[in-house]
């Protein structure tokens, strides 16, 4: 293919998918406790929710959206969930047409994406690149991070918070978030666990998760017991909070967790992956290596609270 064919195709797709995403991504103004601030939403259901980044909106209840055709909608904090960064809102009046959303687990590194929102104040902002990686974390205000988090070169700045990156055929794969340095951006996924946190935000405004109650970091197994598990580090635990579930089911300081409900684990965001409302108040077995030995444990999470 001629280089001129391939810049035609490449042209072709970023228009296609600006006029097809466009409309649905607002600018946002929002006056909350710390002042005023801008950011970007989009409009993610036929029945007006929008979707935004949950640091855009943070001490806000209302927030003016703007539209690409000029329209104007005040639009109110339905939800928001410092944890993954992902606020819902729900505009009071008529919305343009919703965005599709995609599926973020199907992405490959070097595939096109393009991010639309606000940049700086700027309406209707396009930019295109690349998938420059996956599986990026993402800390946010809550002391958590944000798994499976995509890593572009899409040209981010203060503003884009909040907008829409799309693949090639203008599904919504991810929520810009952050501007991580020069020619790097960040967007939370659209997968199955950011569906169920929107999903959650949508019916009751909040997200439950369970807690266990232990600080754990990655560690390396012992050489016999990697090569029988198949994986090379577990979790060791650092930290076991008194009188919570992991306390109580006798998790000791120094085991080593290898497995969640027969579940692998290998990196303290698995572990956290696994804290979810359906853990909660339900028995789980949790398989450590201590003193030489896999121990069996049961543990009941908690609902996790402020």
């Amino acid at each position: 293919m001629a280089d001129s064919e391939a810049l035609d195709a490449y042209s072709a797709a970023v228009v296609r998918v600006a006029r097809q995403v466009l409309p649905s991504v607002a600018s946002l103004r929002v006056r909350g406790a710390r002042g005023d601030g801008a950011g970007s939403a989009s409009v993610v259901t036929s029945d007006g929710f929008l979707l935004t980044s949950a640091h855009v909106v943070e001490g806000a209840r209302q927030a003016t959206a703007e539209f690409a055709d000029g329209t104007q909608a005040t639009v109110e904090v339905t939800g928001s969930d410092p944890l993954s960064d992902l606020a819902v809102l729900r505009a009071t009046g008529p919305a343009p047409d919703p965005v599709v959303l995609g599926d973020a687990t199907t992405l490959q590194v070097g595939q096109l994406v393009v991010a639309l929102g606000n940049p700086l104040g700027l309406s209707g902002s396009v930019t295109a690149g690349i998938v420059s990686g996956l599986g990026r974390s993402l800390p946010t205000r809550g002391g958590r991070v944000v798994d499976e988090v995509i890593q572009t070169d899409a040209a981010l700045n203060p503003g884009n918070s909040g907008g829409v990156l799309a693949d090639s055929a203008g599904r919504m794969v991810g929520v810009n978030t952050a501007v991580a340095g020069v020619g790097l951006g960040l967007a939370v996924p659209i997968n199955p666990s950011t569906r169920r946190i929107i999903d959650a935000l949508m019916s009751t405004g909040r997200v439950r998760r369970a807690w266990l109650g232990v600080a754990a970091g990655q560690a390396p197994l012992p050489p016999p017991l990697a090569s029988r598990l198949g994986r090379a580090t577990g979790l060791r635990v650092a930290q076991v909070v008194p009188g919570s579930p992991a306390a109580l089911a006798d998790l000791k300081v120094g085991d080593v967790v290898v497995a969640v409900a027969g579940e692998p684990m290998g990196s303290a965001t698995s572990l956290q992956r696994w804290m979810v409302e359906e853990a909660i108040g339900r028995p789980v077995e949790i398989t450590v290596w201590r003193n030489g030995a896999l121990v069996d444990v049961i543990a009941v999470p908690r609902e996790l609270t402020a």
